[in-house]
């Protein structure tokens, strides 16, 4: 019953759309992003300003809805294709599914290829260049972990409200 490549189509998607938003705020200023690098970087970088909280806040908006809008929107069209008779178990692997394609690219291509692997300049910190917090595998793997949480959570969400609704 599950469409594998409409999966994979929107999964995709979600790649594109969430990586295009997620690389232009690191682009923008990678201090942005502070909260997501590890512990070891933050410690040595002054804390964000009040403007870099409201501007990370306000201009990582739309990679949350990307983040959000498009898991969901699949799994209402992957219903209403089915006349809305699918089972919650689908409709929660639909939804975990696209979720999840994001969370394994996000950890391969963007943390472990771009960020540890070629760390281009752009994703430096000023004042944390040559840390080799940098090539810090195991924070990425385990950010991937709790990503895997996020993407069940997402598709048991997502999934019950396709279901009642």
């Amino acid at each position: 019953m599950l469409n594998i490549s409409r999966i994979l189509i929107d999964g995709a998607i979600l790649c594109l759309i969430s990586s295009v938003f997620l690389l232009l705020l690191v682009r923008a200023n990678p201090r942005y992003m502070l909260q997501d690098y590890p512990k070891e970087i933050q410690a040595i970088v002054p804390p964000k300003t009040p403007d870099e909280k409201r501007l990370s806040t306000l201009l990582g908006l739309p990679f949350l809805a990307a983040l959000l809008a498009i898991p969901l929107i699949s799994t209402l069209a992957f219903n209403a294709r089915a006349g809305g008779a699918v089972p919650f178990p689908f409709l929660f692997l639909h939804a975990f599914s696209v979720a999840f394609i994001f969370n394994v690219f996000d950890w391969l291509v963007l943390d472990w290829l771009l960020f540890c692997a070629i760390t281009p300049r752009f994703m430096v910190i000023p004042g944390s260049e040559g840390h080799p917090a940098y090539k810090n595998y195991f924070f990425h793997f385990r950010g991937f972990l709790i990503g895997t949480v996020f993407s069940a959570l997402a598709g048991l969400i997502f999934a019950a409200i396709v279901w009642v609704f």
